[in-house]
């Protein structure tokens, strides 16, 4: 476990100092040739035989990659640490993160409201062309609380349960839900396997996450919030983070967006206040926090375990 928190820790120092690669990134390979098994396979949207060739689409493009990913076993433990912290890097993004709040902030706080949209579409999937300062606000804050938990909290979950191979595995589960998890004429049979197996992954390290938010947070209103509104969410995992965040940053959430030219009238979360430009600070806040919450418990735990031998 001590070589699991070390690796982690080197993961997480890599992403600070390097943040995404700009250029080549395994993600962006693998999104590439998931469009391209993708294209082949999903020829028959309307027809139910469109749920077995999306799951066969769905371990075509998952299975490799872990499975390579384990064949790599190198005598010398510190460069195995090494190549599985790198591997790891290639799994998490919070500074990805950090850096589009800050382009998200840096056009709220000039009032400048189409530069504000254009930055806040590069972190949601909603339309944003017709939204104002406070729907882009929550919009953003939105994907800082939902996107820890995929793109930082539940890879490294995954690493600390199964290795290097699972935070491996849980991305391409996640980048595949991403692409193909949509309920429309497309995908809904087709991407349908994609969508339920990242709710399964999703499930534990979503409420963990929650409870990481509450704890860090305003713990009761944070767990008021998750206990009676993550439930009015259409997703299960989303629910639980985005919930427990609002309350536990004690601001409101949720209402009305568009999504590919359709209107969902979305719960609202959370209690308190509107919010504020400086709330994305503080939610990002709430995240590294979070982190470093349970690097703490880890620490400790490794600690009182090898003070008791």
């Amino acid at each position: 476990m001590s070589s699991a928190l070390a690796t982690l820790v080197l993961a997480l120092l890599l992403d600070l100092l390097l943040g995404e690669p700009k250029r080549y990134h395994p993600l962006v390979g693998f999104g590439n040739f998931a469009s391209i098994v993708q294209r082949y396979l999903n020829y028959c949207p309307a027809n139910k035989l469109s749920l077995l060739l999306g799951a066969v689409a769905w371990a075509a493009c998952t299975l490799p990659w872990p499975a390579l990913v384990s064949l790599v076993n190198i005598d010398n433990s510190a460069i195995q640490s090494l190549f599985d912290s790198i591997i790891l890097y290639f799994c998490i993004a919070y500074r990805s993160l950090a850096e589009h709040k800050q382009e998200v902030l840096r056009s709220l706080n000039t009032a400048d409201l189409p530069l504000a949209r254009k930055s806040v579409a590069k972190i949601v999937s909603r339309e944003t062309a017709t939204l104002d300062f406070t729907a882009l606000r929550k919009a953003a804050i939105e994907s800082i609380l939902e996107n820890g938990l995929d793109a930082v909290f539940a890879p490294l979950f995954w690493f600390l349960l199964c290795g290097v191979e699972g935070a491996v595995f849980y991305r391409c589960v996640n980048t595949l839900d991403a692409m193909w998890g949509y309920k429309n004429a497309t995908f809904y049979n087709f991407g349908k396997c994609a969508a339920r197996i990242d709710d399964v992954m999703n499930f534990v390290p979503a409420r963990l996450l929650a409870l990481s938010y509450c704890l860090c947070g305003q713990f009761f209103a944070g767990w008021r919030a998750w206990q009676s509104q993550a439930k009015l969410c259409a997703s299960p995992n989303a629910g639980p983070v985005m919930a427990a965040g609002a309350g536990a940053l004690h601001i409101k959430l949720g209402g009305s967006a568009i999504y590919h030219g359709k209107a969902i009238n979305k719960p609202e979360l959370g209690f308190g206040k509107q919010t504020q430009n400086h709330d994305l600070e503080r939610a990002l806040r709430l995240l590294r926090h979070s982190l470093l919450l349970w690097l703490a418990l880890i620490s400790l735990c490794i600690g009182m375990y090898y003070g008791l031998r």
